[in-house]
């Protein structure tokens, strides 16, 4: 068989190239499967804010601190919508 690419300096490397990055393209999927989940996720940010406002009628949260919660979590919650491709 003649290689005759392989006298084209370009050409071999292009080719070295390519098979480099579909080993580490197969090494990065080998080791996303390997990889442990992680064990517990955080809470949606709607389950959050429920959680949140029980202790605010059981007068465990204060209205202001209910209040900054409340702010930050919305935002989150937006952020989480658009993230999954809802409105509201």
């Amino acid at each position: 068989m003649d290689f005759t690419i392989f006298n084209d300096p370009i050409a071999e490397l292009v080719v070295w190239g390519t098979i480099g990055a579909v080993c580490i393209a197969v090494g990065a999927y080998v080791i996303s499967k390997l990889r442990p989940k992680p064990a517990q996720q955080e809470p949606e940010s709607s389950e959050l804010l429920s959680k949140f406002r029980d202790l605010h009628s059981r007068g465990q949260l204060t209205d202001a601190e209910f209040r900054t919660i409340k702010t930050t979590l919305g935002t989150r919650l937006q952020d989480e919508l658009k993230d999954n491709g809802e409105t509201g």
